[in-house]
C-alpha cells in the first residue's frame, strides 16, 4: 500500500461550512475541511477535483484551526480525495480534538494513519462497481489495474473501527448485484452493528423513487440504514455544500 505523504503542509482542494450531508451525522452543521490527492480512481468520484484532476492550495495547519475556530460549530469534517494518505491530518486532527471539536474522517479505509484523531470513522468500502473500466480519463488502464488492486484492505479497515469510538460503512449501490459483493466484504470485517451499514444510492442527483425502492427494502430486511445525500436534494451537485 501507498506510505502516508510527508509534507510540512496540506494540499487543499476546499474548506467549507455546511450541514453534514451524508451518515449518522446528516444535517449537523460541519466545518469540512477537504484534501487533495487520492490513492484510488473511482470511476463515479462526485469529487473529481480531489482526485482525477487534483486541484489544492498549500495551507498551513495553523491557518485550517484558524478557519476551523472562526466557523463557529463543534463538529468537523476531514474528507478527500482520501486524507489518511497524508501524515499532517495527524496534527490537524489532534489540535481539532483539543479544541473540543467532533471530528468525522471519511476514508475508503484502505491505509491507516497512527496518532489521528477521530469521533466517526466514515468508512466507504469500494465495490467493483467503483473500479474504472474503459474511463475515458484511464486510456492506458492503468488507474483501473492501481484501482483494483488497492481499492479493499481489510486489515486497515478493521483497525480503524478497532481504534475509533463510532463508525459507519457507507457503500455506493448501483443494483441488486451489489448486494452479494456487499456480504463478501462484510464477512471480513469485524466490531460493527448493522445500524452501521448504510447503502447510498449512485450518482450526483436526488433519485427518484421508483429507482431506489429495492434498497429501501433492503435496509428494512437487514436492519441497516437508507444513506441520503442531504446536501445534493438542498444545493444540488455544487462545490462548498
Amino acid at each position: 500500500m501507498p506510505k502516508t505523504i510527508m509534507t510540512d503542509t496540506l494540499p487543499i482542494s476546499e474548506t467549507f461550512t455546511s450541514i453534514q450531508g451524508e451518515g449518522k451525522l446528516t444535517g449537523v452543521p460541519s466545518w469540512f475541511c477537504r484534501v487533495s490527492g487520492c490513492n484510488l480512481r473511482c470511476t463515479w468520484c462526485d469529487t473529481p477535483y480531489a482526485s482525477w484532476n487534483p486541484e489544492h492550495t498549500k495551507r498551513t495547519i495553523e491557518s485550517l484551526i484558524a478557519e476551523a475556530k472562526a466557523s463557529g460549530t463543534q463538529h468537523a469534517v476531514l474528507t478527500g480525495g482520501e486524507p489518511m494518505i497524508f501524515d499532517q491530518l495527524v496534527p490537524l486532527s489532534n489540535q481539532l480534538a483539543q479544541l473540543g471539536f467532533h471530528i468525522t474522517i471519511e476514508t475508503a479505509g484502505t491505509v491507516t494513519l497512527p496518532g489521528v484523531s477521530c469521533n466517526l470513522m466514515s468508512l466507504s468500502p469500494k465495490l467493483a462497481n467503483s473500479t474504472p473500466i474503459n474511463d475515458p480519463r484511464d486510456e492506458s488502464g492503468k488507474w483501473a489495474i492501481r484501482h483494483e488492486d488497492r481499492r479493499l484492505n481489510f486489515d486497515s479497515i478493521n483497525e480503524l473501527i478497532a481504534s475509533t469510538p463510532d463508525r459507519q460503512l457507507k457503500f455506493v449501490v448501483s443494483d441488486p448485484s451489489d448486494l452479494p459483493e456487499i456480504d463478501q466484504v462484510l464477512a471480513h470485517i469485524t466490531g460493527y452493528a448493522p445500524r452501521d451499514i448504510m447503502l447510498m444510492p449512485e450518482g450526483v442527483a436526488v433519485p427518484d423513487r421508483d429507482s431506489i425502492q429495492w434498497i429501501l427494502d433492503e435496509c428494512i430486511s437487514r436492519g441497516w440504514t437508507y444513506c441520503p445525500r442531504l446536501h445534493i436534494t438542498l444545493f444540488g451537485d455544487t462545490r462548498g455544500t
